[in-house]
């Protein structure tokens, strides 16, 4: 069943299950909609759930308030090459705790103001601001494809690294 927060939250593949306001933010408690996930090894369905953990992600401010999601991280085994998969989604890039909205809106805001105001007003560290904008520059500079990207920048560092310890 939807509930009206899931259309204003607006994240495909999950639905809000409870929320509650503690200490100045808002937790929103999600749940996974999908039951089974394409193992990104072998490209088959699995449906056995291996692990859940949950995890707080921040997301846009509402109603003047940060807001944080608790988002089920669930970790699935596939049977076919034996490997355990993390359930990817859409909203949430790999080892991030922010959401893909949040973290552009951050840099929007920097590119307004400053890291300093920015990590202020936000209650982040300048080093987490800096962050979200390395990682969108990163990421606009290659265009899309982020993994082949990243890559090339692993190469290219250790072979400067290799040069600097060959001298």
């Amino acid at each position: 069943m939807s509930s009206p927060l899931d259309s204003l939250l607006n994240l495909s593949g999950v639905t809000v299950e409870g929320h509650s306001q503690v200490e100045g933010y808002i937790c929103i408690q999600l749940k996974i909609l999908a039951h089974e996930i394409v193992c990104p090894h072998c490209s088959k369905p699995t449906q056995e759930l291996h692990q859940v953990r949950s995890i707080l992600v921040r997301d846009l401010p509402t109603f003047g308030q940060p807001v944080y999601l608790r988002v089920p991280r669930r970790q699935f085994y596939c049977r076919n090459c034996q490997k355990y998969v993390t359930q990817q989604l859409d909203f949430l890039s790999r080892r991030r705790r922010y959401t893909q909205r949040y973290e552009s809106y951050i840099y929007q805001r920097v590119l307004m103001s400053n890291i300093t105001q920015v990590s202020r007003e936000e209650d982040l560290t300048a080093d987490e601001v800096e962050g979200i904008g390395d990682k969108l520059r990163l990421y606009a500079s290659c265009q899309g494809d982020l993994r082949r990207c990243l890559k090339e920048k692993l190469v290219r560092t250790s072979l400067l690294f290799r040069k600097r310890c060959d001298n």
